[in-house]
């Protein structure tokens, strides 16, 4: 194995150099990207821009034991992008700063952009730019991007109203069963270096928590139909706290029916392993980055057979609350324990 380059040993003009020249420009409103103190970037007539942000700190967000950087790199895009579609809207062009520490070489970092270069050709996206620096202590990643939406058409979580069928794309909870599959065998190795990780079994839910799909192709598909949602939201941090960020900034109430919510087979058979309940999973686990959304009732007959898209159940006037109803009728005050920042 060849030499591994310290960071130190190029700096960071010549990192970035590196870096871009293995970053290609796709979308036709990139004027002009990595640089010069800004990128340029038009947008056409009619059209909207999206943007977001997000931070992911190691030891906080990710553990680089279990978590190789090309799938972070992969996944930084797309946690990101995730948002872009929540909001109705195509990503088009991205930034990332990044801080990284003294055990970090070219090579890991070549490896980090590796993974977000894959994403940005999976999405269409243009990386434009960033920020590096050190730091005393570990990774943290922090990419915008920006998202076009023709005007009028971005989908905000306020639109919903009572009687709306709530939808999710997907499936739910496999995110958090793969995180406990990583963190069981990283247990396991550090008792016993020698141990091999155990993974065959787990290969869906693995990849489900380290390198998930934003749902763009659902962003596409819906509009083919001729849908849009009233209101949308990604699962990031749990289907319970989504349905109730929708039913806030909604002025409604939900129904969400447990018999509907959407379990793969592999997150069954996992949760059965963990001893765990697939509902809370789905409900609580969060990092699915699905899409949870409102349609009218009318729209019932262009979504129904979808087969990536469940109906879940629906939004109920504010005064009803929102509530999980069980397969024997009984509702059940819906609760938020999912990811919490601070």
């Amino acid at each position: 194995m060849s030499e591994l380059t310290p960071l130190s040993a190029i700096g960071e003009f010549a990192l970035i150099r590196r870096l871009q020249a293995n970053i290609t420009a796709r979308q036709p409103g990139t004027v002009l990207g990595i640089g010069d103190d800004a990128a340029i970037i038009r947008p056409t007539a009619g059209t909207d821009i999206v943007m977001t942000t997000d931070l992911l700190v190691e030891g906080i967000h990710f553990d680089l034991s279990f978590c190789p950087l090309r799938h972070l790199g992969y996944k930084a895009v797309a946690v990101n992008v995730s948002d872009v579609a929540a909001m109705n809207a195509l990503p088009t062009q991205l930034v990332v700063a990044l801080s990284a520490g003294p055990r970090f070489t070219v090579e890991a970092i070549e490896e980090l952009y590796a993974g977000m270069r894959l994403a940005c050709e999976a999405y269409n996206v243009d990386l434009v730019g960033g920020d590096t620096t050190a730091s005393r202590g570990g990774l943290t990643l922090a990419i915008t991007v920006l998202g076009e939406v023709p005007t009028g058409e971005a989908v905000r979580r306020s639109g919903g109203k009572p009687t709306d069928l709530l939808c999710v794309t997907g499936d739910l909870g496999g995110a958090f069963l793969g995180l406990q599959v990583l963190e069981r065998e990283k247990q396991a190795y550090l008792a016993d270096p020698e141990t091999q990780p155990e993974l065959a079994n787990y290969e869906y839910i693995v990849q489900r928590q380290l390198r998930p799909e934003a749902r763009l192709d659902i962003v596409h598909e819906l509009r083919e139909r001729g849908i849009r949602p009233t209101s949308m939201i990604d699962v990031s941090d749990g289907l319970a706290s989504e349905v109730l960020h929708l039913c806030a900034a909604s002025g409604t109430g939900a129904r969400v029916f447990t018999e509907f919510i959407p379990l793969a087979n592999p997150t069954l058979e996992a949760a059965a392993e963990f001893n765990l309940d697939p509902l809370t999973c789905a409900l609580n686990g969060g990092e699915d980055y699905e899409l949870l959304f409102t349609v009218p009732v009318t729209d019932h007959e262009k979504i129904k057979n979808h087969p990536d898209i469940t109906i879940i159940g629906h939004l109920t006037d504010k005064a009803d609350g929102a509530n999980l109803v069980t397969k024997a009728g009984q509702a059940i005050p819906l609760q938020a324990q999912g990811w919490t920042s601070f």
